[in-house]
């Protein structure tokens, strides 16, 4: 068996769109016996106590366990007629005491057969569906401040929230992503296994912000070595960890602490700086930054003629960066990668 085969296999074996529940399921299960078992334990004790009002057509004589039998008919609602009720105290009591209990136990007996077999059968079969399509989606390693706002943008900006999946230990956090409509999964980041997965490696991006720094990099390890060409961007808080980010694999380091210092010193040259750079930051701004692929009727134009009629502010050709004032942003080329600012919708 090669090494994808058994990666395939073990992600198949794997249902990780699944949340953890606080009581485990035979303990669920436990209880709702308990409670049926015991409404049934005190019909019976009902029907004991007032047996002189019970009839028995057989020989006469009402025993324990014709009691047991008449309550366990009379709550199934089978009633041969062998065993009936004859006082008026009796019949009272079979419509004000044990008709609500048989209802109870049927509803108990009902809602437990559709919970544990119906309810997580069906669930267990729609994750694996979901887990199986997962293709050109968006992983978000940690759901922290960065990794919930960045969700929340990203929506925001028209991304399908069923193309998102959200990966953090905390339980609590991830209720949040789910209401957006997001796949979730309650796991630990840097094991294999949880990148494997979600299909990590046929992921559009990953998102890692999981509020260390140095767990932050673990986890772009082992997201580099299981997707070798998927874009990973990472947030980092130190500044000697950026290039430790990126010799784990990362293509964009993001510190938050930088930027913020940008921010304040933009602020400094002029009021209107970082309002400006914010702007740019979020589709809710009256402009946004937009990276493409330069798109073949733009070939041959130069940065300010882009289709887009956006501002065109700098080119991707190669590696190099090339600003809009580069005489070899007058020329587009096929495979170039253009930032360019447009006016939101």
């Amino acid at each position: 068996m090669t090494q994808r085969q058994a990666a395939l296999r073990r992600t198949r074996a794997l249902h990780p769109l699944k949340r953890a529940v606080a009581i485990p399921v035979w303990g669920d299960i436990g209880i709702r016996l308990g409670l049926a078992f015991s409404l049934i334990f005190l019909v019976i004790m009902i029907h004991w106590w007032d047996r002189e009002g019970l009839v028995d057509n057989h020989d006469g004589v009402v025993s324990f366990l014709d009691v047991v039998y008449f309550t366990m008919i009379s709550i199934t609602t089978t009633g041969f007629g062998d065993i009936a009720p004859i006082s008026d105290r009796s019949r009272l009591v079979e419509a004000v005491i044990v008709t609500p209990v048989r209802f109870a136990v049927l509803f108990i007996f009902v809602g437990t057969a559709y919970n544990f077999l119906i309810k997580r059968s069906w669930e267990k079969w729609r994750m694996s569906r979901i887990q199986q399509q997962l293709s050109d989606h968006i992983v978000v390693l940690g759901y922290g401040i960065s990794g919930s706002e960045a969700v929340a943008e990203l929506i925001e900006r028209g991304v399908d929230a069923s193309t998102i999946v959200v990966i953090d230990p905390s339980e609590e956090r991830l209720l949040d992503a789910e209401a957006l409509g997001c796949n979730i999964m309650v796991a630990d980041a840097t094991r294999d296994e949880t990148l494997e997965a979600v299909r990590i490696a046929s992921a559009s991006n990953i998102l890692i912000s999981a509020g260390r720094d140095d767990t932050t990099i673990l986890i772009t390890l082992t997201a580099r070595s299981l997707a070798p060409t998927v874009p990973i961007s990472v947030v980092v808080r130190a500044e000697d960890n950026e290039s430790l980010a990126r010799q784990a694999g990362a293509n964009n380091v993001i510190n938050p602490v930088r930027f913020t210092g940008l921010l304040l010193a933009g602020s400094a040259k002029g009021e209107h700086i970082a309002d400006y750079l914010a702007d740019l930051a979020s589709v809710s701004g009256r402009v946004q930054l937009i990276e493409r692929p330069v798109k073949p009727s733009e070939i041959g134009k130069s940065i300010d003629q882009l289709d887009s009629g956006g501002r065109g502010l700098r080119v991707y050709r190669d590696g190099r960066a090339l600003g809009f004032w580069d005489e070899e942003c007058c020329t587009l080329q096929e495979g170039d990668t253009v930032v360019e600012i447009v006016r939101t919708e």
